[in-house]
C-alpha cells in the first residue's frame, strides 16, 4: 500500500519563473513615453520573472482584443497585465474588452487593490475598475494607468501571488 501524496501547501512565493505580457492602454502615451508600462516591466524583471510581450495600444476594445488574444494563446505567457483604461470615463474600455473576450472576473483582487488604494488616494479609489480576469485560462490583471497604481498592484498583490495563482490554474 502506497502512502497518499502530501497535500499541497498554499504559499505566496515560488521558484518558478513566469512569462508576463504587459499591455499599456492609452490615448495619450506612446511606447517611448509610457512610464507606467515601463515600471510594470521593470518590476516584473526585478522579481526574477520575464516580460515576454509588451505593447501600447489605443483605448479601444478592438485594439486591446487584437493584441491580447494572440499573446494569451502563447505557451510562454503565463500572466498578462493591462495598464490603463480602468476608470469610469467613456474612454476607459479595458475592462469592457476583457469581458468581450469572455473574461471571468475573480472577486478579491479588485477589492484588495481598492482597499490599498484608498489608503493612498482616499475616496477616489472607488472610481477604479481594477480587476483580475481569467481569459483563455490565464490571469489578466486590469490595472489603472498611474505609476502609483502599478507599483501598488505589482508589489503588494500580483508578484507575491502570481506563481501560486498560475500553478492553481494549471492543475
Amino acid at each position: 500500500m502506497t502512502a497518499a501524496p502530501a497535500p499541497r501547501k498554499h504559499r505566496l512565493d515560488g521558484e518558478r519563473t513566469l512569462g508576463f505580457a504587459v499591455l499599456s492602454v492609452s490615448d495619450t502615451h506612446t511606447a517611448d513615453d509610457d512610464p507606467s508600462g515601463h515600471l510594470a516591466r521593470g518590476l516584473v524583471e526585478a522579481s526574477g520573472h520575464r516580460v515576454v510581450e509588451y505593447a501600447l495600444v489605443a483605448n479601444s476594445i478592438a485594439d486591446v482584443r487584437e493584441k491580447l488574444e494572440p499573446w494569451l494563446a502563447k505557451r510562454e505567457v503565463h500572466v498578462a497585465a493591462t495598464v490603463g483604461g480602468t476608470g469610469v470615463s467613456s474612454r476607459d474600455l479595458t475592462v469592457n474588452a476583457l469581458e468581450v473576450m469572455g473574461g471571468r472576473r475573480l472577486d478579491g483582487f479588485g477589492e484588495l487593490y481598492r482597499s490599498l488604494s484608498f489608503g493612498e488616494v482616499g475616496a477616489l479609489a472607488l472610481m477604479s475598475r481594477a480587476g483580475l480576469y481569467l481569459v483563455a485560462g490565464k490571469p489578466v490583471f486590469a490595472l489603472p494607468g498611474s505609476e502609483r497604481a502599478v507599483r501598488t498592484a505589482f508589489e503588494k498583490l500580483i508578484l507575491p501571488a502570481a506563481v501560486h495563482l498560475v500553478d492553481e490554474l494549471e492543475r
